[in-house]
């Protein structure tokens, strides 16, 4: 992550004062940010956001749940405008590191046509553009369970966003395209080809959204699986066992084809606040199928707005192991320790890995908005992993479940 963005970043308020006299006010800078402590009742594993490198255990820790942004927003003229946004946060690196989520020109078509150009938000999720903003959602954190389904939080493309009213119900159709590539712990994934679609119909109270989107996956730097994808081909070669060598082509992920598609609901009525996603991955490589969802239920109470949520990820489909399980007769003594071996490797893939296993979550939580642009929340997750589940850095004989509590202060300025 370059440092250089984030010292731009934090210039910007110096700068834009004389910079806004100058453009009669063109320049506008607003921010977000979330300062949060996390904990959890088990020291075998530790559990963190989608992409990061390490979380909480049986101890306290700011990096999970805590970011700081920064936005500057700059009017050229009525057709045409700039935007940058900064996050300060601890993602793939084990300490906190700045990154430039947005970076983009916009160009007003028409009053319902535009278009973007540079990196832009990937609009996969209900709370895409701005999921990393704690004050602007209800919970203190999106579900695992969904939003570790797709690691790409941006693209460098474009998007075309075409805005109609039909009586008193609004459609955002936006459409964007291009690539990325992004770290996800101690390796990188790229994204080639990337098009999404996503359509949101508003009608008072309630939003409805439909989304797919298809890309080409590679994973870059993995060492175990480089390595497994390397001992299949040598073994395949070596015994003459073409299964393995297929084997280890459809484990590589190399522009493999991937498709995420997922329709979700947001209710604010009466006091009764309602959010819940689903979502179907599929993939021509290691990476598993999968079905997740989630629903959230609360209820306003003057200021506090206390909440429920359930989420769980299973998964559909995992590579088909074909190692057998022993050599032919006459085969050299090492062939059918070296099979087992891997047979046994391959068989851990679905368990293995960012966005990989199984899980459910029951969560309890309370926001309370006691000034204004700030709100605080406290949130307890009791999450059931099957194996090592979504968790992070699991130790032998981690099973779960585990509670997880955290206290988060969401502001935005």
């Amino acid at each position: 992550m370059n440092k250089k963005i984030l010292a731009s970043l934090l210039a910007l308020p110096l700068v834009v004062p004389a910079m806004a006299q100058a453009q009669d006010n063109a320049v506008k800078v607003s921010g977000f940010g979330t300062a949060a402590l996390t904990w959890s009742d088990d020291d075998r594993a530790q559990f963190g956001r989608p992409n990061q490198a390490s979380g909480a255990a049986d101890n306290f820790r700011t990096g999970v749940d805590s970011n700081l942004g920064l936005q500057a927003d700059y009017t050229v003229n009525n057709w045409l405008s700039l935007t940058a946004q900064g996050l300060v946060r601890q993602d793939a690196e084990e300490h906190y590191g700045a990154e430039l989520s947005w970076a983009f020109a916009k160009f007003r078509i028409s009053d319902e046509l535009s278009v973007r150009v540079g990196r832009v938000g990937l609009p996969v999720f209900m709370i895409s553009d701005y999921r990393n903003v704690g004050y602007a959602n209800t919970m203190l954190r999106p579900p695992s369970e969904l939003y570790s389904q797709v690691p790409f939080n941006s693209v460098d493309g474009a998007d075309i966003t075409w805005r109609h009213d039909y009586g008193n119900t609004s459609i955002t159709s936006q459409l964007a395209a291009g690539k990325i590539k992004t770290p996800v712990g101690n390796f990188h994934v790229r994204g080639k080809d990337i098009l999404a679609l996503n359509v949101v119909a508003e009608n008072g109270p309630f939003t409805l959204r439909i989304g797919h989107a298809r890309t080409k996956i590679t994973v870059d730097d993995l060492a175990t699986l480089n390595t497994l994808v390397g001992s299949l081909r040598a073994a395949g070669a070596g015994y003459r066992l073409p299964q393995l060598t297929d084997l280890a082509g459809r484990i590589e992920a190399k522009d493999a084809k991937g498709t995420f598609n997922s329709i979700g609901l947001t209710a604010d009525w009466n006091n009764f606040v309602l959010q819940t996603e689903f979502a179907k991955r599929k993939t021509e490589t290691y990476i598993n199928d999968t079905t997740s969802w989630y629903v959230m239920g609360g209820y306003r109470i003057g200021k506090f707005l206390p909440y429920y949520t359930r989420s769980e990820l299973k998964i559909d489909g995992a590579i088909n192991n074909t190692v057998p399980a022993a050599c032919p007769a006459g085969y050299p003594a090492a062939c059918t320790p070296t099979l087992l071996q891997l047979g046994g490797a391959v068989r851990r893939i679905p368990f293995s890995g960012v966005g990989q296993g199984e899980q459910t979550t029951d969560t309890i939580g309370v926001r309370w908005d006691f000034a204004s642009s700030v709100a605080l929340k406290v949130q307890v997750d009791r999450v059931k992993p099957s194996g090592n589940g979504l968790f992070i850095n699991a130790q032998p004989g981690f099973s779960g479940p585990v509670t997880v509590g955290a206290v988060a202060l969401d502001f935005v300025f």
